[in-house]
């Protein structure tokens, strides 16, 4: 009964729930005389352009060859082929037919379902760390505890690549003693010590989060502290090659102080005479345990300064002279602040995770079933699922070890350090069904069924947490119930409007959009001294807050590319021109410049789309037509000589002309020619995203023709030309979300279903939420295949030749 209803209900059956594809079609007679006409000349078996020969395409039966249907389907929808310069019909012929190949290929997908089970689960850092704050209410820094997660198609979550080596378990392993005696605390805590680094490339004239008012620069962390005790704050700062302090010319004395939790408990004057052998100490100061934020930055004063010079990453400090010359000032940089103890350790203070951990104080005679009712409570919330009775008696093993020396918390301490690592918590394990391969069907399609409601929880907080799911989704899925359409739309309404779905901009969006290329980012700072990493952190956290208002707002995807609206803090709306913002915090502002609606208005990604030096149209075009489009260009022949730069010889010239010069070459021009019109459009935007009139002297030649022969005048005509193209970027949109949500790569025997989630959201104005549920109720999302299986008295016949079939063979 319960399949019934996920498959009439619930589940994306592609026939029910969404509704069939458009009922539009292109006689196979048509189609093939359109390939003829149109595609053979190129893609014929001597030709091989674009590594496609559509005689292989069979129009009657696409399913044979769904990678290449799929390929065509995606070209031909955005009209990019035939391409610029060849004889083409007219768009909507060619809409018609992409249609027809879509249609044909989802009729054969709904009778013949290939879900491709997701290989087993491991949690990334992000959802590792996630988890654990979910778990034990601590944050943890899982960068510095494991090592970097592997990318598989543009995302860190995805299970063909999340394996588990001997040195990761390790790892894990030495993270979950790190992560239990943090949450815990550590009476026995020997004096060590933490260094927080800051690098040089980061202002130290604008205030910093977290820091007491009336200060600036420096560094504010959040640092989780093991015991009640005496600690001590050292201080180190950068200093010039030659020796010197840097920022020792300033004439005014520089002060700074620390404090914890915003309470001052030092304050050094800055001696301009200090070396790098020098260093400035705080005496023992009293700390309770647990997360205390601590801040050492410089004191603002009336006059102080309103620019910083800081230096380009790999050189030496910008020169001072021609700092004063530019108009700018330097100052003293924070590098490292290090935190040392616990000396005179008083015990340990109630903290947040200890509250959590603790349900529970018993009296020495009832320790063992306290004991016993927290390790059962965290094991279940860990494995996120009931933990066994098999389970938490091996828990209670450990539990009476750790109590033979540690006592009570000790015990518990050592029954969580190995829930922390128990393949349960780092694995999202799945129950399994086999199917028994009948000997006169041993090709039919496996059978599916649904999974269980535990695991449906533990699906969808992932994808829009990426996080365990929390009390409210265990609860009902322990009561069956979440499975329940009404029920399960209801919980994802709840959970994009929860401050957790930021994992979605953050991870999702900062993933899909390259925004973590922005870290290894840095403009040239002679050219572009307004860019810092204060800077290029406030322009990620621009498109990352854009887009999370579209999640929170539940708006439409397209407002991706022509919002009008963004938000920005003081120092980016220097950048763009736009008056009264001050200070730090970031706020919505309406656009009224068209030029800055959309993504492609957003400092972040012009930026990351740029060189050091330049703007760089190539790239940028290649961006557009990847993240937004899906088709990616090829990449460069070998052997091509690299776009001219000045001081090569020669005239100064602009980066369109040295490009044009460049795209005379035949082997360039063919991928130049859809990439280059798109990145010329974008040429008012300098390296860092400021707006431009001018590159080399000669003023910015915008204009340009799209591959479809729409013609580009700069930004906003850019982006109308998107939006005339807007089912390409939706459904682009549409296949990252889902490989995210799903955390596995797809395959062309997807693409139906990607393309019927489409249709759903579609009649849903193409709300976020619409993408979410259309997801969440697909089969592939809700469903597993069952694995095959052969009789007994099959299995004697494997090896032999025909046998069985290569599904079958290869799965045994």
């Amino acid at each position: 009964m319960r399949t019934w209803i996920v498959f009439l209900f619930g589940g994306l059956s592609m026939a029910t729930a969404y509704g069939q594809a458009p009922k539009t079609h292109m006689p196979i007679d048509q189609q093939r005389a359109l390939v003829d006409r149109y595609c053979s000349d190129c893609h014929n078996p001597d030709e091989k352009s674009g590594s496609m020969t559509l005689t292989d395409l069979d129009l009657q039966h696409l399913e044979k060859n769904i990678d290449l249907a799929e390929k065509v389907i995606r070209r031909v929808g955005v009209n990019m082929m035939p391409p610029p310069g060849k004889q083409r019909p007219d768009a909507a012929t060619m809409k018609l037919f992409a249609a027809s190949l879509a249609s044909n290929v989802d009729t054969y997908a709904a009778a013949h379902p290939d879900l491709g089970n997701p290989a087993l689960h491991r949690l990334n850092r992000a959802e590792y760390a996630n988890s654990v704050r979910e778990l034990l209410n601590v944050d943890v820094d899982a960068d510095k505890l494991l090592p970097s997660d592997a990318m598989s198609h543009g995302f860190d979550n995805m299970a063909d690549v999340l394996t588990l080596s001997p040195a990761l378990m390790e790892a894990y392993i030495r993270a979950a003693g790190k992560i239990g005696r943090q949450a815990i605390g550590d009476r026995n805590a020997a004096a060590l010590s933490t260094t927080y680094d800051l690098p040089r490339v980061v202002s130290q004239v604008r205030h910093v989060d977290g820091a007491p008012l009336g200060t600036r620069g420096g560094i504010s962390v959040v640092h989780n502290f093991p015991a009640d005790g005496l600690y001590s704050f050292k201080l180190t700062f950068y200093y010039s090659l030659d020796g010197p302090l840097f920022g020792a010319l300033q004439d005014k004395t520089q002060q700074i102080e620390v404090s914890v939790n915003g309470v001052r408990v030092a304050l050094f004057p800055i001696d301009p005479k200090i070396t790098k052998f020098d260093e400035l100490r705080t005496p023992p100061i009293a700390v309770k345990a647990g997360p205390q934020r601590i801040s050492a930055a410089f004191i603002q004063t009336a006059d102080g300064p309103v620019e910083d010079a800081v230096e380009p990453v790999g050189f030496s400090l910008l020169d001072l002279n021609q700092a004063t010359l530019a108009g700018l000032t330097t100052l003293p940089h924070v590098h490292e602040m290090t935190i040392t103890g616990p000396t005179q350790v008083a015990g340990i203070s109630e903290t947040p995770s200890r509250k959590q951990i603790f349900s529970c104080y018993p009296p020495a005679t009832e320790e063992t079933p306290c004991a016993r009712a927290i390790v059962t409570h965290l094991a279940s919330q860990a494995y996120r699922r009931p933990a066994t009775t098999d389970e938490v008696a091996r828990l209670m093993k450990l539990y009476e070890l750790g109590r033979q020396d540690g006592g009570f918390e000790g015990g518990v301490g050592v029954a969580l350090q190995a829930i922390l690592a128990s393949p349960s918590f780092i694995y999202r394990f799945e129950h399994s069904r086999t199917q028994v391969v009948k000997q006169d069907a041993r090709d039919a399609a496996p059978s599916l069924y649904p999974i269980s409601d535990l695991e449906l929880a533990s699906r969808l907080s992932y994808f829009l947490w990426s996080a365990s799911p929390d009390a409210t989704l265990l609860n009902l899925a322990k009561a069956n119930r979440l499975h329940l359409p009404v029920v399960l739309r209801a919980q994802v309404h709840r959970m994009l409007v929860d401050p957790r779905s930021k994992s979605l901009s953050v991870n999702f969006a900062g993933q899909w959009l390259h925004l973590q290329n922005l870290k290894g980012v840095q403009p040239d700072g002679y050219l572009y001294p307004m860019y810092d990493r204060t800077l290029g952190d406030s322009m990620r956290k621009e498109t990352e807050m854009f887009f999370g208002s579209m999640v929170h707002d539940d708006a439409s995807v397209l407002t991706l590319l022509d919002g009008r609206y963004t938000y920005v803090n003081e120092q980016l709306a220097t950048l763009y021109g736009i008056p009264d913002v001050l200070g730090n915090r970031f706020r919505r502002v309406e656009l009224t410049d068209e030029n800055r609606f959309g993504l492609l208005g957003q400092a972040s990604i012009l930026t990351l789309t740029s060189a050091s030096n330049r703007t760089s149209p190539v790239i940028r075009g290649k961006y557009v037509m990847e993240i937004f489009f899906g088709t990616p260009p090829p990449p460069p022949p070998p052997n091509i000589p690299a776009l001219k730069e000045h001081g090569d010889g020669g005239s100064v010239q602009t980066v369109r002309a040295r490009l044009e010069e460049h795209r005379k070459n035949p082997t360039c021009a063919a991928c130049h020619k859809f990439m280059d019109p798109i990145g010329f459009a974008l040429e008012n935007y300098d390296p860092i995203g400021a707006w431009r009139g001018f590159d080399s002297g000669a003023p910015i030649d915008s204009a340009g023709v799209l591959y479809d022969g729409t013609k580009l005048t700069g930004p906003a005509t850019l982006r109308h030309a998107l939006m005339a193209h807007s089912d390409a970027f939706l459904g682009t949109f549409t296949e990252n979300l889902f490989a995210y949500g799903t955390g596995r790569v797809l395959r062309p025997a997807d693409m139906p279903v990607v393309r019927s989630i489409e249709r759903y959201a579609a009649m849903h104005n193409n709300t976020l939420s619409a993408f979410v549920i259309g997801i969440v109720n697909s089969e592939p999302f809700r469903m597993r295949s069952a694995e095959p299986v052969l009789p007994k008295h099959l299995l004697a016949t494997i090896g032999t030749e025909d046998s069985i079939s290569p599904k079958v063979a290869a799965h045994h």
